[in-house]
């Protein structure tokens, strides 16, 4: 086992990575030239959720594209300038939709989301739990009864996975979230779903407890590695080289670059998504509410009411369109049509995503020193203490808590 190892990326993934890895007794360095929790990390929707286990791709998908993509503020819009480039990946999207691989996606995503809240009580501790964390599940409403039949396939795909759902009509609704507008109609509740009011305090969290315990975090970016023949000897920063001992790469949409200089071409690219914070809401929800048919999330937070979601797929460095985050106001008074969008702040994210849903959580091929977290995509807060305890466990040479084959980088 490793005395010393090299975590790169301050996400909510490196920094559960760290911890786990110092609770280990290693002497761990975190490398981010981005403070921690102020990228992808600040400005998720909050969710941790046991239910997410339904892929981005399901059978059907491609019919349903076109209808997207006319709506350039829509759920989903790709900026056509960088299609060339998305393309591979939108072929190995298609391709993970089919009926026969669906149904194995989420039962990975099952193994990683269920123990995910259990996963931070052990990381976090009571205290911080009871301050970040509130455990009152999670709202999917929808416009018609129409619209929820037709997510049919996903809800019993939840169901099959042992997943405790509720119908909800229209009139226990209202009892159940007296703000929400005349124009939903139904809803189904997950109750076995949390969400925090905070998630850049929770990575924030981890860092200072991390740094107590006698943790670094150094504001240093990595540009590649010296590779010897059992893996790297060093890694090469912008403020000079660092022995590494052992390296877990987990740096979120970044990561693609760094698995490439080690050898591994993994198809993870940008799926950006924004929101816009609401301070004075002047509506007080009592737990998250998915807007399926808009494709966003609103979340009570301690800083206000959040409206996070939509999918745009992009470069890293192609500039936000804040209309989007604009679009998501509009979309926020149709859902609680007394919102008060004074002092919104808007925001963009690039979430790091793999076509078939899943990430990529293991020892990296062909070296023994290092270790790869990375490709989330929307679920980086749900799955990050899950992936931070396996991949603590791999570098202590005990055997993972689950399966780890479904997430393994050389799967594509």
């Amino acid at each position: 086992m490793p005395r010393e190892i090299t975590v790169i990326g301050a996400g909510i993934v490196g920094l559960c990575c760290a911890r786990w890895l110092q609770r280990e007794g290693m002497r761990v360095t975190v490398l981010d030239p981005v403070p921690p929790g102020e990228s992808c990390s600040f400005g998720n929707a909050g969710i941790i959720s046991a239910g997410s286990v339904v892929p981005l791709a399901m059978p059907g998908v491609l019919r349903k594209v076109p209808g997207w993509l006319v709506d350039p503020l829509g759920p989903l819009t790709i900026r056509w300038r960088h299609l060339p480039r998305l393309a591979p990946w939108l072929v190995r999207l298609l391709a993970a939709s089919r009926s026969g691989r669906v149904g194995p996606i989420a039962d990975a995503l099952r193994a990683l989301n269920a123990p995910a809240l259990d996963a931070y009580r052990r990381l976090l501790g009571a205290g911080d739990v009871a301050r970040l964390v509130r455990d009152n599940g999670i709202l999917y409403v929808y416009e018609s009864e129409a619209a929820l039949d037709a997510d049919d396939a996903g809800w019993a795909m939840r169901r099959a996975r042992g997943i405790r759902v509720e119908r909800i009509g229209r009139d226990a609704l209202r009892q159940l979230e007296p703000a929400l507008g005349p124009g939903i109609a139904c809803a189904m509740l997950i109750e076995d779903s949390a969400h925090v009011v905070d998630p850049a305090g929770v990575v924030k969290t981890l860092a200072e407890r991390f740094a107590a315990d006698g943790g670094t975090i150094a504001a240093e970016r990595v540009a590649g590695f010296d590779l010897g023949p059992d893996g790297p000897r060093a890694v090469y920063t912008d403020a000079g080289p660092r022995d590494a001992g052992a390296v877990v790469v987990a740096a979120g949409a970044w990561s693609r670059t760094l698995a490439a200089k080690l050898g591994s071409r993994v198809p993870l690219e940008a799926e950006r998504g924004y929101h816009v914070t609401l301070p004075e809401p002047g509506v007080a929800p009592l737990r998250p509410v998915a807007f399926i048919e808009r494709g966003f999330v609103a979340t009570p937070m301690a800083m206000g009411l959040r409206l996070a979601g939509t999918v745009e797929l992009a470069s890293l460095d192609a500039p936000p369109d804040y209309r989007r985050a604009r679009a998501l106001l509009e979309h926020g008074r149709r859902l609680f049509p007394g919102l008060d969008g004074d002092g919104a702040s808007e925001w963009m994210g690039c979430r790091p995503s793999l076509p078939d849903s899943l990430p990529v959580i293991g020892r990296a091929p062909g070296f023994s020193n290092v270790y790869f977290a990375f490709g989330h995509g929307h679920l980086g807060l749900t799955q990050g203490a899950v992936t931070g305890e396996l991949i603590a466990a791999l570098v202590a040479g005990r055997p993972p808590a689950i399966d780890l084959a479904p997430y393994r980088a050389d799967r594509f």
